[in-house]
């Protein structure tokens, strides 16, 4: 049983060995068997092609030992020994490449990390560059020469002379005179200053004494200086120098001497003539309609209506509806302003002379300008009673009429009228037409104004910071009279209004006038047809193409102001 259990084991070795008679390392397994092997020690045993069988058959309790064939897939492959490249490739992916010092202190990976650190540390301090000042190459020394040439190409400033860059110089065939020729005419540009007049503007241009004076006789028949507006230009144009005044001779000038007169002087046969050059002015007045959008003065200002134009628009909307709440989008504006132009194509806009507003077709205002002063009525109201009042200021009620305690006083007095809070500056208007009958400072009160409408109604505004009108003036109802304050005896910014019936105060809340505008027959048919040629102005008129139009050799042309005087 020995021999053959090492007989097994010797030809499992012939087995195994390769063609030159050496064993295969890589075929050799260690393997233990207990029971069946008895107490023999863990031997090498071949698995490369055969491996043992242990057959128990059933019912003769022996043990069957042989061989048996493997097959391909039963096969175990020889393991292959790793290269170390690949080894040392794993210990490092093992390895962390940032230990947190905060962790494991005491450690080897600790350790590690720290003298990592500390390498790192005296790595950076060893390459560190030092501070140590670089000697710098000596400053190179230049000749004027060089000096030139680098100066012709620099690009100086104005301040230091801009003397830079190249220039020709002269060649042979520049001949040096002695002196330099006058020039036989130079023409300047003049303008008129404030307070200034035509012969020290021309003595300050170089014109001779005599000439100035002829020229301000001759211009002065025609346009008084004082009618000449500040900023005006005269072109001129000087003769030869007289070497011995030291001036030059008028020969000609030309200026705009009105909207529709052009003056020009002229030297004939050695003597200055005035000429007239009357141009054709158009009047038309300038109308613009729009739809209001979100906002009345930018669709006011969308359609190229003149700022000034709708702040006046804005103004006397705002002294009969309010910017706030009569106005809604939608609805349509219309504007008409005074407008000239010239056939030269200058422009000139004028005040405002109309203002409507209309929603659906309807007119919610028809705004005139009308009388000497410039006020603005109601068409529909004009000749007829007006029911109601102005509201004095823009803001709400803080305190009303009748007994109460008196906030700076302390103690229980009548308040004669209504406490309007608004903002500081705020304008103060008029409820109704009258008289000022007072305006000044007034105890308590303050800056007041006190306003007599007729019929024994009268009323008061005190607490102003300034006042706008003066005793004995007729004020118009919406008219700015004063402006919000607290003056007097007052705790902050606000307006106390008062209304009198025959000296006696009644509560203001409680009372509304009757206005009648005394107006004639005549006065109003003239109201009723200005407003209707206005109203009849094609919008868009005042652009149309004007063709130049000369007025009659000699003629002077009818002034701006003798056509309204008529």
């Amino acid at each position: 049983m020995r021999l053959a259990r090492h007989g097994l084991v010797n030809s499992r070795k012939q087995l195994s060995r390769n063609r030159n008679g050496c064993f295969h390392p890589g075929l050799r397994r260690r393997l233990t068997t207990p029971g069946a092997w008895g107490s023999i020690k863990p031997r090498y045993r071949e698995l490369s092609l055969f491996k043992p069988r242990e057959v128990l058959e059933a019912g003769h309790g022996g043990l069957a030992t042989g061989a048996a064939a493997l097959s391909r897939a039963q096969a175990i492959a020889a393991p292959s020994r790793p290269w170390r490249l690949a080894q040392l490739r794993e210990r490092l992916a093992a390895l962390e490449q940032a230990p947190d010092l905060a962790e494991d202190i005491g450690s080897a990976q600790w350790f590690r990390a720290l003298g990592t650190m500390l390498a790192l540390i005296v790595l950076a301090l060893a390459f560190t560059p030092d501070f140590s000042s670089v000697t710098a190459p000596p400053a190179m020394r230049i000749d004027d020469a060089a000096r030139d040439e680098f100066r012709s190409q620099m690009i100086l400033p104005l301040a230091l002379g801009a003397d830079s860059g190249r220039r020709m110089a002269p060649g042979a065939a520049v001949v040096p005179i002695a002196q330099a020729p006058e020039r036989a005419q130079i023409q300047l540009a003049a303008s008129f200053g404030q307070g200034d007049s035509i012969a020290a503007m021309l003595t300050r241009a170089g014109v001779s004494s005599g000439d100035a004076r002829r020229a301000e006789m001759l211009l002065a028949g025609v346009v008084p200086p004082g009618q000449i507006a500040p900023g005006t230009q005269v072109d001129l144009t000087l003769g030869q120098h007289d070497p011995a005044s030291g001036a030059r001779p008028l020969e000609r000038l030309a200026m705009r001497a009105r909207f529709d007169l052009d003056l020009s002087l002229v030297r004939v046969g050695g003597v200055l003539t005035l000429q007239r050059h009357a141009l054709a002015v158009d009047t038309t007045p300038l109308r613009i309609r729009g739809t209001v959008g979100t906002s009345l003065y930018l669709s006011a200002r969308a359609t190229g209506a003149p700022i000034e134009a709708i702040q006046q628009y804005l103004q006397a909307i705002d002294q009969h509806l309010s910017l706030d709440s009569a106005i809604e989008p939608g609805d349509t504006f219309d504007i008409v302003v005074a407008y000239k132009r010239s056939a030269g194509g200058e422009t000139q806009v004028g005040d405002l002379l109309f203002a409507g507003l209309e929603h659906d077709g309807k007119a919610k205002a028809q705004l005139l300008r009308w009388g000497s002063e410039g006020q603005f009525f109601e068409a529909s109201g004009m000749g007829q009673q007006r029911t109601g009042m102005f509201m004095p200021v823009v803001g709400r009620v803080t305190s009303t009429f009748g007994a109460r305690r008196h906030p700076i006083l302390g103690y229980t007095r009548m308040h004669a009228g209504v406490d309007f809070g608004a903002a500081y500056g705020s304008p103060i208007y008029a409820v109704g037409d009258g008289v000022v009958s007072f305006a000044g400072w007034h105890g308590g009160h303050g800056n007041y104004v006190r306003l007599d409408h007729g019929g024994g109604f009268g009323t008061g505004y005190g607490h102003m910071s300034r006042i706008a009108v003066a005793a004995g003036t007729r004020v118009r109802g919406g008219q700015v009279i004063g402006y919000v304050g607290s003056t007097g005896l007052s705790t902050g910014p606000h307006l106390h209004y008062e209304v009198y019936r025959n000296g006696t105060p009644v509560n203001p809340l409680t009372v509304a006038f009757t206005i009648t505008q005394q107006v004639d027959a005549h006065e109003l048919a003239a109201f009723r047809a200005r407003l209707a040629q206005l109203k009849a102005v094609t919008p868009g008129a005042a652009m149309a193409s004007l063709a130049p139009r000369q007025a009659a050799p000699g003629m002077t042309p009818q002034r701006e102001i003798d056509r309204l005087g008529n």
